[in-house]
């Protein structure tokens, strides 16, 4: 039986833009998106700290190294810049191989440079997890 897992997830990225004329999306840094093993226009999950508010889209490869994360189109309405969010992408795999999957989780400060990567699903630190 497959079943849908948490993959990898971006853990509190701050939206650095929002785009309302833009047809649809999410604009991510690359390095970002290698980091978490998210790839272009694959369907994410995007949760936003600051209102609770959840919307899916996909993925739109942005400039490495920028610390861009610009949420486009309807997307944009759910957010301010400075929003917090947490991006998070799903993969079906069997059950038996999920027993034991970690997701790769990315951990950024507030220029959405990467802290730190783990594959254990938590926070290595009390401080990354207060980030």
């Amino acid at each position: 039986m497959l079943v849908n897992m948490c993959k990898s997830k971006i853990h509190r990225a701050t939206v650095t833009d929002a785009n309302l004329n833009y047809e649809g999306s999410i604009t991510i840094d690359k390095r970002l998106m290698e980091a978490a093993n998210i790839l272009p226009f694959e369907r994410v999950q995007v949760l936003n700290i600051n209102t609770g508010e959840r919307a899916e889209t996909y993925v739109i490869e942005g400039e490495a190294d920028s610390g861009t994360i610009c949420c486009n189109g309807a997307l944009a309405r759910m957010v301010e810049i400075g929003d917090l969010l947490i991006i998070v992408a799903y993969g079906l795999m069997e059950e038996s191989d999920a027993l034991n999957f970690v997701p790769k989780v990315v951990y950024v400060n507030q220029q959405n440079q990467k802290l730190e990567s783990t594959s254990s699903g938590q926070a290595s630190t009390k401080e990354n997890r207060n980030r």
